[in-house]
C-alpha cells in the first residue's frame, strides 16, 4: 500500500514525530493512522528508556498562578541542553506541568517518592501517575515521554511546590 504525503503530514502534526519516523510507522501499520500512533508511542517509550540515565543539568523553572490568585505552583523541569530548554516545545511542556500541579494537587513527583507505608492512590498524589488534565487518556509521564521523543533528550521533573491560600 502506498502511503500518501498527506497521511505522513497528518501523522506528524498529531504526534510531533519526524517525517521518516512517521512514514515508517505508517508503512508498518499498513496506512492505519491509529496503529501508526501506537507504534510511534512505543518507539518514544523505548527512546525515553534509553535516555533515562543521561544527566539533566539544564531546564526551566515555571510558575502557574490561578486566575483567582488563590492557588500557585512552581516547578523545576530539567533537560540535557540549554538549546532544548529554550524551545517552544519544552516551554509548553513545563507550563503544562505547572498547570497540572496547580489543578491536580499532587504531593510527590514519582512513585519512588511515595512513602512505602502510604495508602494513598498514586494516581491522585503522584504527579507522573496522574491523568493529564487536558487529555485524561494520557498521564503526565506520557506527556514527558512524548517530549523526550520529540526533543531527543532526557527530561526530568526535579521538584515542585504548590501553594493555596488557607491550606495547611
Amino acid at each position: 500500500m502506498a502511503i500518501s504525503a498527506e497521511d505522513v503530514k497528518k501523522l506528524r502534526e498529531q504526534t510531533g514525530a519526524g517525517m521518516l519516523a512517521s512514514k515508517n510507522a505508517l508503512d508498518e501499520a499498513k496506512g492505519d493512522i491509529d496503529k501508526a500512533k501506537a507504534i510511534l508511542n512505543e518507539a518514544g517509550f523505548a527512546a525515553a528508556t534509553k535516555r533515562a540515565d543521561r544527566e539533566t543539568a539544564e531546564g526551566l523553572v515555571q510558575s502557574y498562578i490561578h486566575h483567582n490568585q488563590r492557588v500557585g505552583a512552581l516547578v523545576e523541569v530539567n533537560c540535557e541542553t540549554d538549546f532544548v530548554a529554550r524551545t517552544d516545545d519544552f516551554k509548553e511542556l513545563v507550563a503544562a506541568i505547572a498547570l497540572q500541579i496547580g489543578g491536580a494537587q499532587p504531593k510527590y513527583v514519582s512513585i519512588e517518592d511515595l512513602p512505602a507505608d502510604s495508602d494513598e492512590d498514586p494516581k491522585e498524589v503522584v504527579l507522573l501517575e496522574q491523568p493529564y488534565l487536558r487529555d485524561e487518556s494520557k498521564t503526565v509521564a506520557d506527556l514527558v515521554r512524548e517530549a523526550i521523543s520529540r526533543t531527543g533528550e532526557n527530561i526530568r521533573i526535579k521538584r515542585f511546590a504548590r501553594f493555596e491560600l488557607g491550606a495547611k
